[in-house]
């Protein structure tokens, strides 16, 4: 079934205005008459809809329905922007895995160096780039995607959560899992904090360590985008929430 992102508006009409990207998709994908379309609002609200052809609309189907996150708590992920296509990667697998909010970091050995009049600009494209994920995946929810920050603004963020962050340190840190499991009493929003392809300087592993828990990642050294969605899939397994039903997963 085709799925397209909408306004929750849009979502409460019998006949939804659709948006421009929605309009250039389904031309694409090129629908039959009568097929169904479902719209999602990326907050957890979906609605079944039939294709009329004549009209190129849509037309309810259904009644609007509200799905809930299938975690139980948020989770957050706080990553220093890889080169080229693997940031977009961890976009993409990020949202697919279900975290809440993505924090991209640009740390003193980040390769990538983004001005700040081009960080609004470059958050619209992550945001397409989620929107396209969760389309495929069936997944009801957005994550919320920050403008890029630097290293020591995102510390103030990274406090209000209950932060682990992948780092050596001398004794060796616990596994992720194991931290986890000794913090699940609390009800704060989890977060993984992870370093550049350089790592951090010393100063900003002091800084992150000051108020967050070192954890490893496994004994391989990882790339930076492939230690970004280990931690994530870790997080999100954790927060899973027993009292939820899961459908059945799709391969797309």
């Amino acid at each position: 079934m085709h799925r397209l992102l909408a306004s929750t508006e849009e979502l409460s009409r019998e006949r939804p205005v659709l948006s421009r990207g929605a309009l250039n998709h389904l031309k694409v994908v090129r629908p039959r008459d009568g097929e169904a379309v479902e719209l999602f609002d990326g907050a957890g609200s979906l609605r079944r809809y039939t294709y009329v052809a004549d009209a190129k609309s849509l037309l309810a189907a259904g009644p609007l329905t509200k799905v809930p996150r299938f975690a139980s708590r948020p989770v957050a992920l706080f990553a220093c922007v890889t080169k080229g296509s693997r940031w977009d990667w961890t976009i993409e697998k990020a949202t697919e895995l279900g975290v809440s909010r993505i924090v991209p970091v640009l740390s003193q050995r980040t390769i990538v160096r983004i001005p700040r009049q081009e960080r609004a600009a470059k958050r619209e494209r992550w945001l397409r780039i989620a929107e396209e994920a969760a389309r495929q995946s069936d997944a009801a929810w957005l994550p919320e995607i920050c403008e890029a920050t630097d290293f020591a603004d995102s510390i103030p963020l990274a406090k209000a959560t209950r932060c682990f962050a992948g780092a050596l340190t001398d004794p060796p840190p616990p596994p992720l899992a194991d931290a986890l499991a000794a913090a699940r009493g609390d009800d704060a929003e989890w977060s993984v904090y992870v370093g550049p392809e350089g790592d951090f300087t010393p100063g900003e592993l002091e800084t992150l360590l000051s108020f967050a828990e070192p954890v490893s990642f496994g004994p391989a050294v990882l790339r930076a985008e492939t230690a970004a969605i280990f931690a994530v899939s870790v997080l999100c397994a954790a927060t899973h929430s027993s009292a939820g039903a899961f459908a059945a997963p799709k391969t797309v």
